[in-house]
C-alpha cells in the first residue's frame, strides 16, 4: 500500500498586510491571502492569466516570520498542508473553507517590484 501525503507548495504574492494575533499563552497565528497566478492558452490561443486565492494560516515561529518578512506585493513561496474546516452557523447553515497551514515560508522578493 503507498504512503499519502497532504502537501501543498505554492508561489505568489501577498494581497494585503498578514493579520497577527497574538494569544495569552504566547501562541501566535498569522493570516493572509496569497494570490497565485497560473498561465494558460484560451480558446483564442492566447495566453491569459488565472489567478487563484488561497488563505495561508501560520502559528509559532512561521507566524512571527510572517509578521517580521511577509508583506503585500512581495512574491514567496509557502510549503504545508491544506485544512478543510467545517462549522454550523446560528442559522444552522453549513459552511467550509480550505485553508493552507504552512511549516515553512521562503522569500524570493526580499523588496517590492
Amino acid at each position: 500500500m503507498s504512503t499519502m501525503r497532504n502537501s501543498v507548495m505554492l508561489i505568489g504574492r501577498p494581497g494585503a498586510e498578514p493579520e497577527v494575533k497574538s494569544f495569552s499563552n504566547n501562541s501566535k497565528v498569522a493570516r493572509f491571502r496569497l494570490a497565485v497566478d497560473e498561465r494558460r492558452m484560451n480558446a483564442n490561443r492566447e495566453w491569459v492569466n488565472d489567478t487563484q486565492w488561497f488563505t495561508i494560516v501560520a502559528w509559532g515561529k512561521i507566524a512571527d516570520r510572517v509578521e517580521n518578512n511577509v508583506r503585500k506585493g512581495l512574491q514567496i513561496a509557502v510549503d504545508g498542508s491544506l485544512r478543510n474546516n467545517e462549522w454550523t452557523d446560528d442559522k444552522g447553515q453549513r459552511h467550509s473553507n480550505i485553508e493552507v497551514w504552512i511549516n515553512d515560508l521562503f522569500l524570493i522578493d526580499r523588496t517590492k517590484d
